[in-house]
Protein backbone atom coordinates (compact mmCIF):
# COMPACT_ATOMS: atom_id res chain seq x y z
CA UNK A 1 0.00 0.00 0.00
CA UNK A 2 2.79 2.41 0.92
CA UNK A 3 4.75 1.70 -2.30
CA UNK A 4 1.68 2.30 -4.45
CA UNK A 5 1.07 5.67 -2.78
CA UNK A 6 4.71 6.69 -3.27
CA UNK A 7 4.55 5.62 -6.93
CA UNK A 8 1.36 7.68 -7.45
CA UNK A 9 2.97 10.70 -5.81
CA UNK A 10 5.99 10.44 -8.10
CA UNK A 11 3.75 10.12 -11.17
CA UNK A 12 1.76 13.19 -10.08
CA UNK A 13 4.94 15.19 -9.48
CA UNK A 14 6.39 14.24 -12.87
CA UNK A 15 3.10 15.12 -14.60
CA UNK A 16 2.99 18.54 -12.94
CA UNK A 17 6.64 19.24 -13.80
CA UNK A 18 6.04 18.20 -17.42
CA UNK A 19 3.00 20.48 -17.67
CA UNK A 20 4.91 23.41 -16.17
CA UNK A 21 7.81 22.85 -18.58
CA UNK A 22 5.41 22.73 -21.54
CA UNK A 23 3.72 26.00 -20.52
CA UNK A 24 7.11 27.68 -20.00
CA UNK A 25 8.24 26.51 -23.45
CA UNK A 26 5.09 27.85 -25.11
CA UNK A 27 5.52 31.23 -23.42
CA UNK A 28 9.17 31.44 -24.53
CA UNK A 29 8.23 30.52 -28.11
CA UNK A 30 5.51 33.19 -28.19
CA UNK A 31 7.82 36.00 -27.06
CA UNK A 32 9.07 38.31 -29.77
CA UNK A 33 12.43 40.05 -29.86
CA UNK A 34 12.15 43.75 -29.19
CA UNK A 35 13.23 46.48 -31.57
CA UNK A 36 13.23 49.61 -29.42
CA UNK A 37 13.80 50.69 -25.83
CA UNK A 38 11.09 53.23 -25.00
CA UNK A 39 11.83 55.65 -22.15
CA UNK A 40 8.88 57.12 -20.26
CA UNK A 41 9.06 59.67 -17.45
CA UNK A 42 5.88 60.48 -15.52
CA UNK A 43 3.92 58.41 -18.05
CA UNK A 44 5.03 60.41 -21.09
CA UNK A 45 7.34 58.94 -23.73
CA UNK A 46 10.53 60.99 -23.82
CA UNK A 47 12.79 58.88 -26.05
CA UNK A 48 12.99 55.74 -28.17
CA UNK A 49 16.30 53.98 -28.86
CA UNK A 50 16.94 51.07 -31.26
CA UNK A 51 18.23 47.91 -29.58
CA UNK A 52 20.58 47.13 -32.47
CA UNK A 53 22.84 50.10 -31.62
CA UNK A 54 25.15 49.94 -28.59
CA UNK A 55 24.88 53.21 -26.63
CA UNK A 56 24.93 54.65 -23.11
CA UNK A 57 22.40 57.35 -22.23
CA UNK A 58 22.10 59.38 -19.06
CA UNK A 59 18.39 59.86 -18.41
CA UNK A 60 17.72 62.94 -16.31
CA UNK A 61 14.32 63.55 -14.72
CA UNK A 62 12.79 66.99 -14.17
CA UNK A 63 13.82 67.01 -10.51
CA UNK A 64 17.49 66.36 -11.32
CA UNK A 65 17.74 62.60 -10.70
CA UNK A 66 19.78 60.46 -13.09
CA UNK A 67 19.69 56.90 -14.41
CA UNK A 68 22.28 55.42 -16.77
CA UNK A 69 20.64 53.36 -19.54
CA UNK A 70 22.96 51.00 -21.41
CA UNK A 71 21.95 49.26 -24.64
CA UNK A 72 24.28 46.44 -25.73
CA UNK A 73 23.87 43.38 -27.94
CA UNK A 74 20.11 43.83 -28.33
CA UNK A 75 19.40 44.25 -24.61
CA UNK A 76 18.76 47.28 -22.40
CA UNK A 77 19.58 47.70 -18.71
CA UNK A 78 19.86 50.41 -16.10
CA UNK A 79 23.50 50.30 -15.07
CA UNK A 80 23.47 53.07 -12.46
CA UNK A 81 20.89 55.18 -10.65
CA UNK A 82 20.89 57.66 -7.79
CA UNK A 83 17.68 56.35 -6.24
CA UNK A 84 17.89 54.98 -2.67
CA UNK A 85 16.93 51.34 -3.32
CA UNK A 86 18.47 50.85 -6.82
CA UNK A 87 15.89 48.19 -7.68
CA UNK A 88 15.95 49.32 -11.31
CA UNK A 89 19.65 48.37 -11.48
CA UNK A 90 18.94 44.98 -9.90
CA UNK A 91 16.21 44.14 -12.45
CA UNK A 92 18.87 43.20 -15.00
CA UNK A 93 18.67 43.35 -18.77
CA UNK A 94 15.59 43.19 -20.98
CA UNK A 95 15.21 42.59 -24.69
CA UNK A 96 11.87 40.90 -25.42
CA UNK A 97 8.76 42.86 -26.42
CA UNK A 98 6.64 43.72 -23.40
CA UNK A 99 9.43 43.57 -20.79
CA UNK A 100 10.11 46.65 -18.67
CA UNK A 101 12.36 48.15 -16.03
CA UNK A 102 10.70 50.48 -13.55
CA UNK A 103 12.30 53.04 -11.23
CA UNK A 104 9.50 54.22 -8.95
CA UNK A 105 11.41 56.96 -7.08
CA UNK A 106 12.22 58.65 -10.40
CA UNK A 107 8.90 57.73 -12.08
CA UNK A 108 10.90 56.20 -14.93
CA UNK A 109 9.88 53.26 -17.11
CA UNK A 110 12.05 51.66 -19.77
CA UNK A 111 9.98 49.21 -21.81
CA UNK A 112 10.76 47.16 -24.87
CA UNK A 113 8.59 47.69 -27.93
CA UNK A 114 8.46 45.28 -30.86
CA UNK A 115 10.07 45.75 -34.26
CA UNK A 116 7.00 47.60 -35.55
CA UNK A 117 7.17 50.01 -32.62
CA UNK A 118 4.08 48.54 -30.94
CA UNK A 119 4.47 45.75 -28.42
CA UNK A 120 2.07 42.96 -27.50
CA UNK A 121 0.80 44.86 -24.47
CA UNK A 122 -0.35 47.97 -26.38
Amino acid sequence: MKNKRLRNDIILLLTLLSAALAVWGLVKLAQKKGGFAVVEINGAETARYPLDTDIEIVIETADGHENLLVIENGFARIEDADCPDRLCVKQGRIGMAGESIICLPHRLVVRIAGEEGVDAVS
